[in-house]
């Protein structure tokens, strides 16, 4: 690379961070640190009907979370500041009489009236009506116009537009770092508007000078921008600027594999589509989150990585560090990729054994009021009995209940699979077991009590089978004899002597 790497992430504020805009930022954030460049968050608010409060506070901490944080970017190393584009917009006009200047842009005046009618008599005729070099000439704008005429309607502050002039007969080679050499027809182009009405650029005129100006070396962004890539390039050459490196990443698609991943998916199909919780601010409507639902930042950041990547081995375990690495643009595929729910669990399983138990004990014991009043070491232990069977910290009530609280009742079907004719018998000399087991720890417990079961030629499960059922309520959990050592010796006697009492 000749020059510095430099890669933005440019979201809009008009909402919450969807995980395809999560995965865009992840991936530009892999490519700078892989090239040792710089992440810079720019905020493209130049539409300010669709501006929602909130949304970009959200935007920050959600990267945060993700720990992907931006180097430059909104009150943080403003070193081409500012990187909102509303703060920007006085800055944009000149760019756009430049173009006009060069004739690479012209005024139009045509009023929405207008333009409707023509698109309507198109559609009626079976065609579809593109303002470009075969009508604009007939179309009221600086090129029909004369220069008098035009100069009387801008002084008059008569309502225009400025339009990019797309060339006629030509054929643009564009180069895309995923996609390969594309060709484009300019015939087909229509002619693009680049500043307002309302005084303010549109987002292809901001987007362009921004990334000039800001010094953008790669531009990474989702396919749904490839149909602009011709103009975008047109708009480099017509100031006369170097152009940088594009890559279009593949869309995401639903857990069908068909169609785009959208904002609405997730409440149809029971997962989040975002990386933190939102609630709409209008309708108080509150959508699911990631971090709220339990998951790991590193799970959905490895999780995403995959998603349209592919690192070239069997390879599925990756860290922010290791993928930062070995992350390589050309390795995108073109292709979709379909978004799957249990794998981003399956990635939430393997993060939650690389947790320490004590932060996890800390989340555990917070997460439910039965365990305010417990020790924290003594969750910490049980954490490390369970959580290998746990996908989120909400599962461990479920696979732990019975370290705190005696179960209530007897799982029916274990019931009936554990408890024989001669259980009662049997359980009533493991209490004499347990109870003069003086050390009562696990290796003594194990030791004594399998001792006892093969000198006397007792099956395993005889005793085994209801043991755990007393213990748990269930034939499920962790090592018995782990149980017992944690519960102490008095709990689990009396535990024993509640399903004698059953029987």
């Amino acid at each position: 690379m000749n020059k510095p790497v430099r890669v933005r992430f440019a979201p809009s504020p008009t909402g919450p961070l969807h995980i395809g805009g999560v995965r865009t930022a992840l991936f530009n954030y892999l490519f700078a640190k892989k090239h040792k460049g710089t992440f810079v968050l720019r905020i493209e608010d130049t539409d300010q009907t669709r501006y929602v409060a909130g949304a970009e506070d959200y935007i920050v901490k959600a990267l945060n979370w993700c720990g992907i944080p931006f180097d430059e970017g909104p009150n943080k190393n403003e070193k081409f500041g500012p990187y909102r584009q509303s703060e920007r917009k006085d800055l944009y006009k000149k760019y756009a009489d430049q173009l006009i200047e060069s004739g690479h842009a012209y005024y139009a005046f045509d009023t929405a009236e207008t333009l409707d009618f023509h698109r309507k008599d198109h559609e009626a005729k079976g065609k579809t009506f593109i303002y470009n070099w075969h009508n604009r000439q007939k179309l009221d704008n600086s090129l029909s116009l004369s220069a008098e005429a035009v100069q009387q309607k801008l002084d008059a502050n008569e309502d225009h537009v400025v339009r990019f002039k797309s060339p006629q007969d030509e054929t643009l080679h564009l180069t895309d770092m995923i996609r390969g050499d594309i060709e484009i027809d300019t015939n087909i182009l229509d002619d693009k508007v680049l500043f307002k009405s309302d005084g303010m650029p549109t987002y292809h005129l901001a987007n362009i000078v921004d990334d000039h100006l800001m010094q953008i070396s790669h531009v990474i962004r989702g396919e749904e921008w490839v149909p602009s890539l011709a103009l975008h390039y047109q708009l480099y050459d017509a100031f006369g600027w170097d152009i940088p490196q594009f890559a279009h990443l593949p869309l995401i698609l639903k857990p069908t594999g068909k169609g785009k991943l959208s904002k609405r998916d997730g409440d149809k199909m029971g997962f989040p589509v975002f990386p933190l919780e939102w609630t709409d601010a209008e309708t108080g409507a509150v959508s699911a989150g990631y971090k709220e639902n339990g998951y790991f930042p590193e799970a959905m950041v490895n999780f995403l990585a995959l998603l349209g990547w592919n690192p070239g081995t069997e390879q599925e375990i990756f860290t922010l560090e290791i993928l930062s690495n070995v992350f390589e643009l050309e390795r995108v595929n073109k292709g979709g990729a379909r978004f799957d729910p249990d794998k981003i669990k399956w990635f939430n399983h393997h993060y939650m054994q690389e947790q320490h138990d004590a932060d996890l004990a800390k989340a555990y014991k917070a997460s439910h009021k039965a365990l305010a009043d417990i020790d924290i070491q003594y969750i910490e232990l049980v954490v490390a009995l369970i959580k290998e069977r746990a996908t989120f910290v909400s599962d461990f009530w479920e696979l732990s209940s019975f370290f705190f609280v005696a179960p209530k009742d007897f799982d029916d079907k274990a019931y009936k699979k554990a408890i024989k004719d001669d259980t009662p018998e049997l359980m009533t000399q493991l209490i004499q077991k347990v109870t003069t087991n003086a050390e009562f720890t696990i290796e003594s417990l194990q030791e004594d009590i399998k001792s006892w079961i093969t000198d006397n030629n007792i099956g395993f499960g005889k005793v085994m089978m209801p043991l755990r059922l007393a213990l748990v309520g269930a034939l499920q959990g962790p090592d018995v004899f782990d149980i017992m050592f944690m519960i102490g010796k008095a709990e689990t006697v009396k535990r024993i002597d509640t399903l004698l009492a059953s029987i």
